[in-house]
């Protein structure tokens, strides 16, 4: 690695310029939190700041996309972070919780018999189960959301809630 003097590294890379432009277009990733934008891209400069000079010999033009690249997967990567459950763990807020004192190994086997079943329903069926059974919406809710008309919501719940019985057995 070649030495760079203390002072050529406070001056603003070529990354700087295009500072403002990636801040608005992470916000709307960020879904309106200013601190979460903010640190994505303080993530993303740094990134381009140990990547150094490669990024600036192949032009303004690849640069920027490089940069809304890489911050638009710290985004995602953040928003995945966010939405993770871990096996095993019930978040307390989640609707219809059941309170009870089973063991955790069961509870696990559950969790992997449900999502099991869960990824041999289409996405469309899937999709309308997360919606009104996670999300706890009712079906004109589920329809808007979705974009789909009621009757569809209703027939898709249906057919889907049919096969998961299917699949896992009554204790």
């Amino acid at each position: 690695m070649r030495h760079v003097p203390v002072d050529a590294r406070a001056a603003s890379p070529a990354a700087e310029r295009h500072r403002a432009r990636l801040l608005r277009y992470v916000h709307r990733y960020a879904s309106g939190d200013s601190h979460r934008a903010e640190d994505i891209v303080q993530e993303t400069m740094l990134r381009a700041w140990l990547t150094g000079d490669d990024l600036d010999r192949h032009g303004d033009q690849r640069l920027q996309a490089w940069l809304y690249r890489v911050a638009r997967n710290l985004a995602i990567d953040a928003r995945r972070r966010d939405r993770a459950i871990p096996v095993g763990i019930l978040p307390e807020d989640l609707p219809h919780h059941p309170r009870t004192t089973t063991d955790l190994a069961d509870t696990v086997v559950e969790r992997q018999l449900v999502r099991q079943a869960l990824d041999r329903l289409t996405p469309e069926h899937r999709e309308v189960l997360c919606q009104i059974h996670l999300h706890d919406r009712s079906r004109a809710e589920a329809a808007r959301v979705i974009g789909v008309p009621q009757g569809t919501v209703k027939s898709r719940n249906h057919y889907a809630l049919e096969a998961m019985r299917r699949e896992i057995p009554a204790a």
